[in-house]
């Protein structure tokens, strides 16, 4: 009997201490949903002035590139993703089982070091130019190529190393739907193309409409390819207006306008997540070796060359070009200060996923803890960083912080003789919050995973047995979370590591990153001096494609 009053108190004991994950849920939704609070506030607190302007002005010209951007980068994902996920998953060629992961790998190499590579070959005076002059003794009137720095050159670009987003949902789909449909329909007298396009693929269609809203929102968020392309479209606008022209007012009502496309793409996101199905009857008969469609020699050499175009244009070319570059003398001397970027971008990366992960650790437990809707909203507000462009989240943060900051420094210069200058603006912990709010969800995703693995009943037990809450994290739920806790920390720094618009904005003037050095070499047609930090950026990205492989093929 002492034994079961003793079980009582700790399962009454545990349910006050699992109520108090609840409260910090809501707090770190506030502080998460600050950015989108302040633009929204902006969007409804008068400026009709500085809108009437921008409308007459840049406005449209923003909307339309950047939907223009949107289309075609994701039209040319959306196809080359699902063409290549059906080859991978329902065909046999040669060389299958290899791209079948290196499809994956065009993901690790950020847009803008896509967009200075491409630029730098197809330029005049570049290998490509140059090998076709020298191949046919033209003259620079005798032939024209297409210019990469165009819109259509963006959407190349961003649609070749963002297209794996599309392939991994779609070759999950394909290889897990209910492939005895598939067999059906053939069995009727159904072509291979007529059940593809009537059976196949609407049963994918929610997977691809994921990946292709991924796709979006990540064309959203670019900055580098449409700066160095010079592409008006809102993450530049937003730049320009706020750190060029100095136009607060004028940023933040671009990123009011930016935030519907977020709240539509984001929408979109959620509707496919509600429509995907898990149907792994299928499983079975691909575990066969026999393919769905049978492919002719001609059929497998063109499915070959259809899987291998991407991997050589979004990664192969990418790394030798940059290989190349990063072996001549020049960048070897350039390298020299490659130690001071590292270590910014150390520091930046180890702070920001510290506080991911506590912050994720504390909204993993509420929601495991805590089943109210009032939770759950919270958690989903605290995790809406993935979406937000990082030009958006950095003017949202400026704009209130902005006056608290001039608030805490008057006090303090009149209470204490503080005679510095601003204490928030223009500092690291600013760059920090922000970065911690755009990676929350990659940090989140990973941790409240590895929760839900484990067992409800192992705190109330150690609590039974009279372990104090503090024990009870020390002693279970920190080893059973480590894996969970390091992937997390690793995915938040590398993705830190990579950022740019917002850190462009919102860095300390004293801080270069490896991402901003790049960005600054290659604005200045200096890409060989830059090939060695973008090498680093590529290679660290390596790691996070490589998780997305992995989890894509459960």
């Amino acid at each position: 009997m002492s034994r079961l009053r003793q079980f009582a108190r700790a399962e009454a004991s545990t349910g006050g201490w699992s109520a108090g994950w609840a409260p910090a849920a809501l707090a770190i939704a506030a502080l998460a949903g600050l950015p989108i609070a302040a633009i929204a506030w902006s969007s409804l607190a008068g400026g009709g002035e500085t809108i009437a302007d921008l409308a007459a002005t840049v406005l449209p010209t923003y909307i339309a590139n950047t939907a223009l951007l949107m289309l075609l980068a994701g039209g040319f994902a959306a196809i080359t993703g699902t063409g290549c996920a059906w080859l991978v998953a329902a065909t046999a060629f040669p060389g299958r089982r290899v791209l079948g992961w290196a499809l994956v790998l065009p993901l690790a190499v950020p847009a803008y070091i896509a967009a200075y590579i491409y630029a730098d070959m197809l330029d005049f005076a570049g290998p490509v130019q140059s090998a076709l002059r020298a191949a046919t003794g033209w003259a620079a009137d005798d032939y024209a190529l297409p210019d990469i720095r165009s819109l259509g050159g963006g959407a190349l670009v961003l649609g070749l190393v963002l297209y794996p987003y599309v392939y991994l949902l779609a070759r999950t789909a394909f290889a897990t739907q209910s492939q005895t449909q598939f067999r059906a329909a053939r069995s009727l007298g159904a072509s291979p193309r007529t059940a593809f396009w009537r059976v196949a693929l609407p049963a994918a269609r929610p997977a691809i409409a994921g990946g292709l809203a991924l796709v979006l929102m990540e064309v959203l968020a670019d900055f580098g390819v449409a700066e160095y392309f010079a592409i008006p479209t809102f993450s530049t606008g937003i730049f320009r207006s706020w750190l060029a022209a100095g136009d607060k007012a004028a940023a933040l009502k671009l990123a009011a306008v930016m935030l519907l496309f977020v709240i539509a793409l984001v929408a979109l996101e959620a509707a496919t997540r509600r429509g995907r199905t898990d149907s792994r009857d299928g499983l079975a008969a691909r575990h066969t070796g026999e393919p769905l469609v049978a492919l002719s020699p001609l059929g497998k050499a063109l499915a070959l060359l259809a899987c291998l175009t991407p991997v050589l244009l979004g990664f192969v070319v990418p790394v030798a070009y940059l290989g190349t570059l990063a072996l001549t003398d020049a960048a070897q001397s350039a390298a020299g200060e490659l130690a001071t970027y590292a270590q910014g971008s150390l520091w930046l990366g180890l702070a920001a996923a510290s506080l991911c992960l506590v912050a994720a650790l504390l909204l993993a437990f509420a929601r495991a803890r805590s089943g109210s809707r009032l939770t759950n909203g919270a958690i989903r507000l605290a995790t809406l960083g993935y979406a937000l462009p990082g030009a958006l989240l950095a003017v949202g943060l400026l704009a209130p912080l902005g006056a608290f900051d001039q608030s805490i420094t008057r006090f303090a210069r009149d209470t204490f003789g503080w005679g510095g200058g601003l204490m928030l603006t223009g500092t690291g912990a600013i760059l920090i919050y922000a970065l911690s709010v755009r990676f929350l969800t990659v940090a989140y995703n990973t941790v409240s995973g590895g929760l839900s693995r484990m067992p409800p009943g192992l705190d109330a037990a150690a609590r039974s047995l009279g372990a104090s809450p503090s024990r009870v994290l020390a002693r279970i739920y920190a080893p059973l979370l480590a894996p969970s806790l390091a992937g997390a920390a690793a995915l938040v720094f590398i993705d830190t590591l990579r950022e740019l618009p917002a850190t462009l904005i919102l860095r300390p003037f004293n801080l270069e990153t490896l991402a901003t050095r790049t960005y600054r070499l290659a604005s200045d047609e200096r890409l060989v001096e830059a090939s060695i930090p973008a090498l680093i950026l590529l290679a660290a990205g390596l790691l996070p494609v490589l998780v997305l492989n992995r989890l894509g093929k459960r």
